[in-house]
């Protein structure tokens, strides 16, 4: 039986590089790092999202295909959070749009060219 998804794993050439962009600038609170491996590497958690950012032997550079996969991240307003990441020079794929039954999304990309999206869902009736 699946009880549930554990956590998303996002791998990189540089973990601790990706992990500054999403604590740094993205904002979100990582909550737990270790060391991987026998290159004395290091690992990441954000655990408000179960997102692990982990080294990994086989990925190099940046992303081929960076619409495989997207982080959702909800947010209170989108707006506000959206000008954000444009002062700090993230580059952004899709500005705000409206998804009819959902809410509000914009889609940026990271620094290894992996697409992250924020969200602003619909309030519940």
């Amino acid at each position: 039986m699946i009880r549930k998804l554990d956590g998303i794993l996002l791998s990189s050439a540089n973990s601790t590089k990706l992990a500054d962009f999403y604590k740094n600038v993205v904002d979100l609170k990582c909550t737990n790092e270790w060391e991987m491996g026998d290159k004395g590497e290091t690992g990441y958690e954000f655990a408000s999202i179960q997102l692990f950012i982990n080294p990994h032997s086989k990925v190099k550079g940046v992303s081929k295909d960076p619409s495989r996969y997207m982080l959702n991240i909800e947010v209170d307003d989108i707006e506000k959070e959206v000008k954000r990441l444009k002062k700090a020079k993230v580059k952004i794929v899709q500005d705000i749009y409206h998804v009819e039954g959902y809410g509000l999304i914009a889609t940026f990309k990271d620094i290894d060219g992996n697409y992250f999206q924020f969200v602003q869902v619909r309030a519940s009736k």
